[in-house]
Formats: C-alpha cells, structure tokens, sequence
C-alpha cells in the first residue's frame, strides 16, 4: 500500500503544479469561470495557482506534506463554486467538449480531490515517502 500511496502523491504533486502554472500561462478559462460575484478574477486565478503549485511542491517534502495536503483541501472547496458556476450557467472553455453533462460530472471530482488529499494529512513513513528532499 505505501509504494502505490506514495506514487499517488506525486501524480497528485505533479498534477497540482501543472494545474496551478496553467494558471498563469493561460488564465482566460480560469477567469471566465469565477463566479461574477467575487472581486478581481484575474487575481483570484493567480492566487489559486500559486496556491497549487505550493501544495504540489509541499506534498513532496516531508516536513510540510501534512500541511500541504490540508492547504489543498481548503483550496479545493475554495475553487468549488467556480466549479458550480461552470455548471449551473453553463459556460463553454475551448478545449473542453460541449456537453452540458461534463461541467456537473466536474463536482463530484472535487470530492475525490478532497479525500485524496486527506490522505496525506496522515502521518507518513518518512523514509518511504515520495519526496523531492532528503531530509
């Protein structure tokens, strides 16, 4: 179990700091989906991807990983109601098929986020643990 957990950390790492540069590089779909309610969208998206690149690069060292994973947790319900703006008024990215199903199949996702996340809020072996330091 722990050799497959610590390989799920590092897609889940690897998958948030590409995420969180993709905020930066191409911010546009992620403006477009902040709810209009919330002030400064452009600021917001670059906040969030600083966030996850943290939270990625956290998870991979030992001594702030617990934290990173909750980090992760309050920024995955953070983004959630850009999640539910997408679905409920429908907005179209490019690049994503145009299916009013998929935005919706998106929030259940969140949840899988969050609980693979609390999974690293667990005390790890740290001399098993996927880790970019050695510490």
């Amino acid at each position: 179990m722990t050799n497959r957990k610590e390989t799920l950390r590092g897609v889940l790492a690897v998958s948030m700091v590409i995420v969180g540069v993709l905020h930066f590089s191409v911010p546009t779909p992620f403006v477009k989906i902040v709810p209009a309610v919330l002030p400064a969208p452009l600021a917001l998206v670059y906040i969030s991807g600083f966030f996850e690149v943290l939270g990625g690069i956290g998870l991979l060292i030992p001594g702030v990983s617990r934290a990173a994973a909750w980090g992760l947790i309050l920024l995955y319900i953070a983004v959630f109601p850009a999640n539910i703006n997408m679905a409920v008024n429908q907005i179209k990215l490019e690049g994503i098929p145009d299916s009013p199903i998929l935005p919706w199949a998106r929030l259940p996702l969140q949840a899988v986020l969050i609980a693979w996340a609390w999974w690293y809020t667990r005390p790890s072996d740290k001399a098993r643990q996927a880790s970019i330091i050695n510490e």
